[in-house]
């Protein structure tokens, strides 16, 4: 059994924070937890507004907490987010994420990352990367 919990995460290798500035993610279950999927709590600041396309994942996402919207690339259409909001992007959706407040979001990722990774210029997260010890 592995229990951590997301206090003592937070203050650990587990919290990446994004080197463009809209967003930190504590990463709760990782690649070397043996679990065939991660488990992410990510903050998106309020302002956000930035393209990604996990070309390498697919990704469920529940807002926890804020407001902001989802749009979709491949269609254009806008869907609002609030807390109670799930999406889940099922076929590496090209997508613009928008944060009209602070966002918390639980998001979960398959396969899992290994703990390190931070979007690449095409907005997704490389298949490989540094892992974190539990």
């Amino acid at each position: 059994m592995i229990v951590r919990t997301l206090q003592e995460a937070n203050k650990s290798s587990r919290r990446i924070v994004s080197p463009d500035g809209n967003w930190e993610s504590t990463r709760m279950a990782l690649k070397n937890d043996g679990m065939g999927f991660s488990f992410h709590i990510t903050t998106i600041y309020k302002g956000a507004d930035f393209r990604m396309h996990y070309q390498n994942h697919l990704e469920s996402v529940y807002c926890v907490a804020g407001k902001g919207e989802i749009e979709s690339l491949e269609d254009g259409k806008v869907y609002p987010i609030e807390a109670g909001t799930l999406y889940l992007l099922d076929k590496h959706d090209r997508h613009i994420l928008r944060a009209f407040e602070e966002m918390t979001m639980a998001c979960v990722f398959n396969p899992p990352l290994h703990g390190t990774e931070v979007h690449n210029k095409d907005g997704a997260y490389e298949l490989d990367a540094e892992s974190i010890e539990s």
